[in-house]
């Protein structure tokens, strides 16, 4: 991956790390997420009494509420300082600031974990997911989510701009933005069984949701300024965009792919 890193990948390190919180609060109160969310949870099969666990927790949001739901125990874990810190101020009662390729927990100390849009910004995908994997029990559930922005489309009247557009957006603006599609065969791979995938499409047909959340608007001058547009082009991009708005045609779309799998007795490597 080339270009520039998002700011979900190193969020301690960007000139204003609240902002991100803040980018997560607009998530949270789109009901979209609040429903992919929720079923996210439903895929762990949760008991009363459990421990669970969740990687990349953020603002700790996605931890209350299963905590809430389930009487549940949830252990949240997050490398950003910022985001840990913001768990705790929020009321998540067990928070840790931690690495998720090296996950400080004993072998299945948890029911169950979970990770939501986090495979797409972490370096190394597969040992996140092995860590993942190895904390917990066997029978136990995981269960991912991310958006796969191999699926993205967009409405506007130069349909190969856009599809440029986006394909920056896939392959330099994220680490692993086309990887959600795989977590099933990543997962098969490690012997992992009962495995589910449930696609959910985010269709926005408001732009202020689109750039408000994504940013969307903004992606071609990004893509200008590391090379990969002419800056006209990307001035085209925004009056297309504009226009598009405008004549009500406006229509962005991605696929989210939930994916749920139980741990086996015996944990093997990922398959060579």
């Amino acid at each position: 991956m080339s270009g520039p890193a998002h700011g979900f990948t190193a969020v301690d390190t960007q000139p204003a790390p609240a902002t991100w919180v803040g980018v997560l609060d607009r998530l949270d109160s789109e009901p979209f997420y609040a429903d992919y969310k929720k079923r996210l949870h439903e895929l762990l099969r949760p008991s009363a009494g459990e421990r669970l666990l969740e990687v990349g927790a953020g603002t700790g949001e996605a931890a209350r509420a299963a905590e809430d739901r389930y009487a549940v125990d949830v252990v949240a874990v997050d490398r950003s300082v910022t985001m840990a810190g913001e768990c705790r101020a929020r009321g998540t009662s067990r928070v840790l600031t931690a690495d998720a390729h090296r996950l400080p927990f004993r072998t299945g100390r948890f029911s169950g974990a979970w990770a939501d849009r986090v495979l797409q910004h972490v370096d190394d995908p597969h040992a996140v997911l092995d860590e993942m994997i190895r904390v917990v029990r066997p029978g136990g559930r995981i269960a991912l989510a991310d958006a796969d922005y191999d699926t993205q489309v967009l409405d506007i009247s130069d349909q190969d701009l856009a599809r440029r557009v986006l394909r920056f957006r896939a392959d330099h603006m994220l680490r692993h933005g086309t990887l959600a599609h795989r977590h099933a065969g990543l997962l098969a791979d490690r012997r992992l069984t009962d495995i589910t995938v449930e696609p959910r499409t985010l269709v926005v047909r408001d732009p202020r949701a689109a750039d408000r959340v994504m940013g969307l608007r903004t992606w071609a001058h990004t893509a200008a300024d590391h090379g990969h547009l002419e800056v006209d082009e990307a001035d085209r991009f925004v009056a297309l965009f504009d226009e598009a708005v405008s004549r009500g045609k406006f229509l962005y779309a991605v696929t989210f792919f939930l994916t749920g799998a139980t741990r086996p007795d015996t944990h093997a490597p990922a398959a060579t």
